[in-house]
């Protein structure tokens, strides 16, 4: 860090020189970055002052779990026709992308343009679902396995309807 100048303008010229004449929201996915590690801090803080540890080594069949709910909720979040009215402060509407799923296109400067990225990316919204369950499964761990044994369900009944759509385009 230079020696002229206070933080801030050091961290302005961070977001200049990275930037290379874009419209990147370095400050915005600071505070994302922020909120993240707040609810990291927030649900370890919790799990101790309520005397829960996690279970270690993790089950196999709550990581399989995990990875099927994480994935389904994600892409729910970040796709889904229902879900758009969350997306609806950060995004505007684009179209059909596939079966259930919606194209949008991100809007807005600093924070909401952050802010939409996160939300309409199913693998950027993957890291905070899955850290979110992984907090569910020591704070409250059966609502939060039956929540993943919910997801899993839609997950799998997700595929066969694809399957089974695409083993009809093959027969006609």
């Amino acid at each position: 860090m230079p020696k002229h100048g206070g933080l801030r303008e050091w961290w302005a010229r961070q977001v200049k020189d990275y930037s290379n004449g874009e419209d990147r929201p370095l400050n915005g996915y600071l505070s994302l970055m922020s909120v993240y590690f707040g609810g990291v801090v927030a649900a370890t803080a919790t799990a101790r002052a309520l005397g829960r540890h996690p279970r270690t080594p993790v089950a196999p069949w709550d990581v399989v779990q995990l990875i099927a709910a994480t994935h389904k909720l994600s892409r729910t979040l970040a796709k889904d026709p229902v879900t758009s009215p969350l997306r609806a402060p950060f995004t505007t509407y684009e179209g059909v992308s596939a079966p259930s799923e919606l194209s949008e296109q991100v809007r807005g400067h600093g924070l909401q343009h952050s802010v939409g990225e996160l939300i309409t990316c199913p693998m950027c919204l993957a890291q905070w679902v899955a850290t979110g369950l992984c907090a569910g499964l020591v704070l409250a761990p059966a609502p939060t396995r039956l929540a993943m044994t919910t997801l899993t369900a839609v997950a799998g009944s997700d595929f066969l309807q694809h399957t089974y759509a695409a083993l009809q385009q093959l027969s006609s």
